[in-house]
């Protein structure tokens, strides 16, 4: 499915809303991508991951930052045979206290997969942890990049950002609506 199919599935299955709503980030938006919308459609899951597993090559291993990015990395280890971490937005309080869970090597080379990017700001911590315990991360890939300084954020980070799609792409399709 091409870009444009893919937008139209997205509108289709109601992963993108139009009204008025609050992200994650606390800035307000005309319109929403409900990822568990799209995450919980095996066709468009199958999709996104057969598009982000070239991006696969070069790493040892796939992360994914809970909770949305967790079938993301699943279905992607799935297509590329690379296994996974699930980063925790906090350190588990009981039991092994772990800020990720799945094995890691130091001087391991990680791609990160992301739902949709905002400010990026969740990302670029779990990025940092990972980091501290010895990875190697330069590289992530969203499937929507709202472009509201997620790139940028990332970029200080010295990581490229890498989207299936844009919010201008999403806009543009509606407009063409």
């Amino acid at each position: 499915m091409d870009r444009a199919a893919f937008v139209q599935a997205l509108l289709d299955c109601g992963a993108i809303q139009f009204g008025k709503f609050t992200l994650a980030s606390g800035k307000e938006s005309d319109w929403y991508c409900d990822k568990m919308r799209f995450l919980t459609i095996p066709s468009l899951l199958e999709h996104v991951a057969q598009e982000m597993a070239p991006y696969t090559k070069g790493h040892d291993r796939i992360a994914g930052v809970e909770l949305g990015a967790v079938p993301i990395a699943a279905a992607v280890a799935l297509e590329s045979g690379l296994p996974y971490v699930v980063v925790r937005k906090a350190a588990k309080e009981y039991g092994t206290r772990k800020m990720f869970e799945g094995e890691l090597r130091p001087g391991e080379r990680i791609l990160f997969v992301e739902d949709v990017v905002t400010t990026a700001g969740t990302l670029a911590k779990s990025i940092e942890a990972l980091r501290m315990a010895g990875a190697v991360i330069d590289e992530a890939v969203a499937v929507v990049d709202r472009e509201e300084g997620g790139r940028e954020t990332l970029k200080a980070a010295d990581v490229r950002l890498s989207s299936l799609l844009t919010a201008s792409e999403i806009l543009k399709h509606r407009r063409q609506a």
